[in-house]
């Protein structure tokens, strides 16, 4: 079975910086475990950052929090574990969430905590991509599981 790197939010894990979690749909997760052995990360935890936390953004190749505290270290980190994570288990993909300073895809917040969005990645998303590892949004799932069954 192919096993696919996965935000721990995505699949019901506490870990958002809000404390609360972005789960899918029970029978988007339900398809997933079906075609896929998933491994969950939340890079933000794994660099060493506490539930709740204070909400952050990228600007420029830095994380800041909106309070102004340089958490770039702490994303960085949180990105190297995820990708020796997908390189453990072989992950074929990454399913991320999306416009997160850590995970986003193809658009993040800008940096000024105005909910603004702009084109970009999040750090561990940027890592992983740039390692070789496909990173796909949380809105793409469906054509995730679309392309497996048509493997």
């Amino acid at each position: 079975m192919k096993t696919l790197l996965v935000s721990a939010c995505l699949l019901g894990f506490n870990c958002k910086y809000s404390g609360g979690n972005n789960a899918l749909p029970a029978a988007t997760l339900a398809k997933l475990r079906e075609q896929y052995r998933l491994i969950p990360v939340c890079p933000e935890c794994a660099g060493g950052l506490p539930v709740p936390r204070t909400p952050a953004e990228r600007q420029g190749r830095w994380v800041m929090t909106r309070d102004g505290r340089d958490v770039t270290a702490r994303y960085e980190k949180g990105a190297l574990i995820a990708l020796r994570l997908a390189r453990l288990f072989g992950s074929e993909a990454a399913l991320l969430k999306e416009r997160s300073p850590s995970c986003g895809s193809g658009e993040i917040y800008d940096g000024s905590f105005s909910g603004k969005l702009i084109p970009g990645y999040g750090a561990a998303a940027q890592l992983l991509r740039e390692m070789g590892i496909p990173v796909i949004g949380e809105t793409k799932a469906e054509e995730l599981l679309k392309k497996k069954e048509e493997l």
